[in-house]
């Protein structure tokens, strides 16, 4: 067994040791091609691998926990052990990271009064809970009971958030409880206000930055009482929200003067290494004058692309790690291309109207619920009715709704409202006759993963619906997480598609035979506002507005022969057609 410690540097089995870290997150990439980033990790001379741990993959419903496929955690260690790097864990409730809801489990919400990332015993409760059967998955592979992991940070950036040290006292003792040996780290912005905030004795404070390393470190300095200087997140790029106006990068001149100078005087962890896909419904969100959702590639900027291509900063950042120790000889072991397989046509169409009943059953309702206390996390909600009392559709508002909601009058949309607009009143004016049935889709847009408005996120409608008014009562509720979309029913060829020309969500499948298989990428040009699926699998979001205008499918999610795509589209706007290309388009 080894030992690892900090005192005035980091050492290793009594030797002083340098660490030179790259994050990479192992559930936003397949696991086929882990080894891949973690052998060209290792090329670039890194001798760690960091990563988070996200509470709401491996708990989506409380008491259901998962730790298989892309959530093997224990698998990643291990390879990562294999290939002869060390590892830092960050399993901290919360990891920020861009990540839906900061990480957390958005079946904490269901609960009234919750209280996130204090000493408030119902959510301290569950992550005792959830402590109890995570830490037992990764406390064997600690180095002292010869495994690769030589660090554990506690929270996560906790001074930008609250200043409750009582809070991250009782995370350090639940880590501590539950077999955590290894030392211990803090990390927060590199300003007096965050270290005071989120230090915590025992465990070293850490800075996250992204330029002005010698300016930073001085900061941070004084706050170790000795220990070594580290940069936990060195920022090399920048994530990209929806509608941002193109993909953001960082400056690669002043990016590799940092990283020299951080490796003379401390260590380092690369934020990101690989970014990689925020599948599914799981991209995060931040909120200050308005609600900015990430888009689905988390590229980053990265030092590899989203889909692991080597960058020009991969081979300047190797010059400048290979002055401070001694560059491998790697192979790459993983065969990875990129493919276009061209354009197809749509197959079939069928309206989320016709589908309803395969996909979800509707739950009643005087007034509407919010998707959290109907029992759902993510993806969209259906709130319908018919107008009863209403002598026409004069003026609608939405109170408590999140976050983006498209109304339908019989079956035909007439308003979409997003962010802000969902508080204000609408002039409509509309005929409308007794019984006319009103819809209201809603999405959730990826739940805010930084600062106070975490407590605010409750997802759907979460108050009332006036119309004409007044409160209007009796409704219908259908949950739409999309889980599971195989019953889904298409047309035969030739056969019409119901409501075919309506303005409505729906569903459009495509189908095409790979001979062979290669990374791809999903090219919506025509196409609104969605989510797309890959034989089963959510790929993610799609939205015309931008930056992002193609998603990442890799190889590994297609099979030899026929392969199924199903767009799910909520604002009636679609093409005939949709292209697989060989090349990625993130603005």
């Amino acid at each position: 067994m080894s030992r690892f410690e900090i005192k005035d540097t980091f050492y290793l089995d009594g030797r002083p040791m340098k660490i030179i870290s790259g994050a990479f997150h192992y559930f936003r990439t397949v696991p086929e091609y882990w080894r891949d980033r973690l052998e060209k990790l290792k090329a670039m001379g890194c001798n760690t691998v960091e990563t988070y741990i996200p509470w709401n993959m491996h708990e989506p419903n409380k008491g259901e926990f998962r730790f298989e496929g892309m959530l093997d955690v224990e698998r990643f260690i291990g390879l990562a052990q294999e290939l002869g790097l060390y590892v830092i864990l960050r399993p901290s409730p919360y990891i920020c990271a861009e990540w839906e809801f900061g990480g957390l489990p958005a079946w904490l919400l269901r609960e009234d009064g919750m209280r996130l990332r204090v000493c408030y015993p119902p959510f301290l409760r569950h992550v005792e809970e959830y402590y109890k059967v995570l830490m037992p998955k990764v406390t064997p592979w600690q180095i002292t009971r010869g495994g690769p992991v030589i660090l554990m940070q506690v929270e996560n950036e906790y001074g930008y958030y609250a200043n409750d040290r009582d809070y991250l006292d009782t995370i350090r003792r639940l880590m501590a409880e539950n077999g955590v040996e290894v030392p211990l780290v803090t990390s927060d912005g590199p300003y007096p206000d965050s270290l005071n905030a989120g230090r915590l004795s025992g465990a070293l404070p850490t800075g996250n930055f992204g330029s002005r390393t010698e300016e930073r470190f001085n900061v941070l300095r004084p706050y170790t009482e000795g220990g070594p200087l580290m940069c936990t997140e060195f920022w090399v790029g920048w994530f990209d929200h929806w509608g941002n106006g193109g993909h953001m990068r960082g400056n690669l001149e002043e990016s590799v003067k940092d990283l020299d100078m951080m490796l003379k005087l401390g260590h380092v962890n690369i934020y990101m290494f690989e970014g990689g896909t925020n599948f599914g419904f799981m991209n995060g969100s931040n909120y200050y004058n308005e609600l900015t959702p990430d888009v689905t590639s988390y590229d980053y900027d990265g030092v590899l692309t989203e889909d692991g291509q080597i960058t020009e900063k991969y081979r300047r950042y190797q010059e400048v790690i290979g002055r401070y120790t001694k560059l491998p000889q790697m192979e790459f072991t993983t065969k990875i291309v990129r493919k276009d397989y061209g354009t197809l046509k749509v197959a079939g169409r069928v309206s989320l109207d016709a589908s309803l009943k395969r996909l979800s059953r509707p739950v009643s309702g005087i007034w509407p619920q919010s998707m959290e206390r109907l029992g759902q996390n993510y993806g969209y909600i259906l709130y319908r009715t018919s107008l009863h009392t209403e002598e026409g559709l004069n003026k609608i508002r939405l109170w408590g709704a999140s976050d983006r909601a498209n109304i339908l009058l019989d079956g035909e949309e007439i308003l979409t409202l997003y962010d802000r607009e969902l508080l204000e009143e609408r002039e409509l004016n509309l005929p409308a006759g007794k019984g006319a049935r009103l819809d209201i889709l809603v999405e959730n847009m990826g739940r805010v993963n930084f600062g106070p408005y975490m407590e605010r996120q409750r997802k759907g409608i979460d108050q009332c619906v006036q119309i004409n008014g007044h409160m209007h009562n009796h409704w219908e509720q259908y949950t739409l997480p999309l889980e599971d979309i195989s019953e889904l029913e298409f047309p035969e060829e030739g056969e019409a598609a119901p409501s075919e020309g309506k303005k409505e969500p729906a569903f459009y499948r495509f189908v095409f035979t790979a001979q062979e298989l290669g990374d791809t990428f999903l090219d919506f040009a025509g196409w609104g506002k969605g989510v797309a699926f890959v034989n089963g699998f959510n790929i993610g979001r799609f939205w015309e507005i931008g930056p992002q205008k193609r998603l990442y499918i890799p190889a590994p999610l297609l099979k030899k022969g026929e392969n199924e795509i199903i767009l799910f589209e909520t604002d009636g706007k679609a093409a005939e057609t949709i292209a697989l290309r060989g090349e990625p388009d993130i603005g």
